[in-house]
């Protein structure tokens, strides 16, 4: 799963100024029949359905049944555009989390929002976001975090630090998910692909050289087993016992003082 595109490639002032509403309307020709909104969902909408790959301003006009010119009257070129796609579909998600209820849940939360998006868009799977374009639902999602994990008392770096951590955590499931459910477009089912290797396994196995993964029970591959909520829970148990160990560490400066 390469990255096909990298956001922050193209004319970095003017998707800024597209992404916070200061150019939004063409300066040359007639009157507008598209609205920038309707661009973006419609380039979003595409590269859920077919990936990011496909999503090219000529293949956009024909979604949208215009003519190819007419899209760079509002938006240079598909750089831009992907820097507008990003933006859209960080929107912050309502959920009933609160500040009052620790940072704990405001990271599982975030977590689990983060892995939804992943889901409904895995085209950003493709995308190198190492230098985001910050626009205004990014940065209001940037803002609803750290609202929520300030109480830990980390320091800023930190913070950042935990973001990144649990960004990392959960794109790493969400791509295994996606591989998944690539390999089973290639014709070849879950079952039929282990029922291919059964004999061979079977008799490396009982072989005794490899007691460890012999050993392993049945349920240890199965689907019961939430592999996510595991490892999300160990990072929170992490986390935890570091905001606790910190109390400790300025209580005693407290006393000292």
């Amino acid at each position: 799963m390469a990255t096909t595109e990298t956001s922050g490639s193209g004319d970095i002032t003017r998707s800024l100024e597209l992404l916070w509403g200061d150019g939004e309307r063409p300066t040359r020709g007639p009157k507008p029949a598209l609205t920038l909104e309707r661009i973006v969902t419609a380039a979003v909408r595409l590269a859920d359905a077919e990936g990011i790959a496909a999503v090219s301003m000529r293949r956009l006009s024909q979604e949208l049944g215009t003519g190819t010119m007419s899209l760079y009257r509002y938006l240079p070129g598909k750089a831009e555009l992907l820097d507008l796609m990003l933006d859209h579909v960080q929107a912050p998600a309502d959920d009933d989390v609160t500040v009052a209820d620790g940072w704990r849940a405001g990271v599982e939360a975030h977590a689990r929002e983060t892995l939804a998006r992943y889901q409904a868009h895995p085209w950003l799977l493709h995308v190198n976001q190492s230098r985001p374009v910050l626009g205004p639902s990014t940065v209001g999602s940037l803002e609803k975090i750290l609202a929520r994990i300030k109480p830990t008392g980390l320091s800023d770096p930190e913070l950042i630090s935990v973001l990144i951590m649990v960004e990392g955590y959960v794109s790493g499931v969400a791509r295994t998910y996606a591989h998944t459910v690539e390999a089973e477009k290639s014709g070849l089912s879950e079952e039929a692909f282990w029922e291919k290797q059964g004999p061979l396994l079977e008799r490396v196995m009982t072989s005794g050289r490899y007691p460890f993964v012999a050993g392993l029970s049945e349920e240890a591959f199965g689907p019961d087993f939430d592999h996510f909520e595991f490892g999300l829970q160990r990072i929170l148990d992490g986390l935890d016992a570091l905001v606790e160990q910190r109390r400790r560490e300025a209580g005693q400066e407290a006393e000292r003082d």
